[in-house]
């Protein structure tokens, strides 16, 4: 969010910027909030611009840790709740590719035709392989034993993916 950039004693801070970044969100934003966030923003600049603490910051993290060092986080809350969507923003992104693209390595050519229930399964195997490497065999069979047999359907879906990822890596 180019418009929250504090680099160079806040020069690139640009208010027009950070209240469309606000509207793209209307459920993390009421109307009232939006209606006041110019202002606020305005009281912030204003704010800050007497403190040492806010020149030479290097980017939207440095003013976020900054804003709570000084307590600005309290006196501005709408203003420190859009820094603290820009940070989430690239690491969301990332998390919606990273599954996208296990979606792709899943869902080839030879995979076309199965159904959500399998597809879904074999995303979260695709996806958790990390998680799935920490389980243990004994632990699947024994919870899978503790079942009743309706259940014991859906999850033997799951425990043959589990089982074609640790054998064959086929996921």
């Amino acid at each position: 969010m180019s418009g929250l950039n504090p680099s160079n004693g806040l020069s690139k801070f640009d208010p027009s910027k950070i209240l469309a970044f606000a509207k793209m969100y209307p459920d993390d934003f009421t109307t009232q909030e939006i209606g006041s966030l110019l202002g606020d923003i305005e009281s912030f600049r204003h704010t800050i611009s007497d403190d040492d603490n806010f020149e030479d910051l290097n980017g939207t993290s440095d003013l976020a840790c900054v804003m709570v060092e000084t307590g600005t986080h309290s006196s501005c809350p709408t203003v420190y709740r859009v820094v603290k969507l820009s940070l989430l923003l690239p690491v969301a992104t990332a998390t919606v590719e990273k599954c996208f693209s296990k979606l792709k390595l899943v869902k080839t050519d030879l995979r076309n035709r199965i159904g959500l229930e399998f597809l879904n399964n074999a995303m979260v195997c695709a996806v958790e392989k990390d998680f799935l490497s920490e389980v243990k065999d004994d632990d699947v069979m024994e919870r899978f034993q503790a079942m009743r047999k309706k259940k014991r359907t859906n999850l033997l879906v799951f425990v043959l993916l589990y089982f074609m990822y640790c054998f064959f890596n086929i996921i």
